[in-house]
């Protein structure tokens, strides 16, 4: 039985993410189509999704949501130059340094907020 040629007119999504280096391993890109993390066209997608030109992905890493175009879907990874030209980046810029340091944080494992803190949060939050 023949094997199947690759289609160069599309590629699996982990293997595209991980190619333009939207992740450091096809494992965590396939991870994080698990994860629900990955949306293509607005729809949740699993790994084994073809991505062709012109589909747009949502990834959420780290917190941010990064918003890419598929210009040119390749299956192996490229190097930073040509993986720059496979994909179009429309994500919205990372917040300012200022405005993260402004989001009031508890810290890790001080339990739940006691109801003075909860009405001290809700009233600096303006609810």
């Amino acid at each position: 039985m023949p094997t199947p040629t690759p289609d160069p007119t599309s590629a699996r999504l982990d293997s595209w993410m991980w190619a333009v280096r939207l992740f450091k391993t096809r494992s965590q890109s396939a991870s994080a189509c698990r994860s629900g993390h990955v949306r293509v066209n607005g729809a949740a997608a699993k790994a084994s999704v073809q991505v062709k030109p012109g589909d747009e992905v949502r990834v959420r890493i780290a917190g941010r949501e990064r918003i890419v175009v598929v210009v040119r879907p390749v299956a192996k990874r490229v190097g930073p130059p040509v993986a720059a030209e496979c994909l179009q980046d429309n994500s919205p810029p990372p917040p300012s340094p200022e405005v993260i340091a402004s989001i009031p944080r508890r810290d890790r494992g001080a339990g739940r907020p006691t109801k003075r803190e909860r009405r001290d949060m809700e009233k600096f939050l303006g609810q």
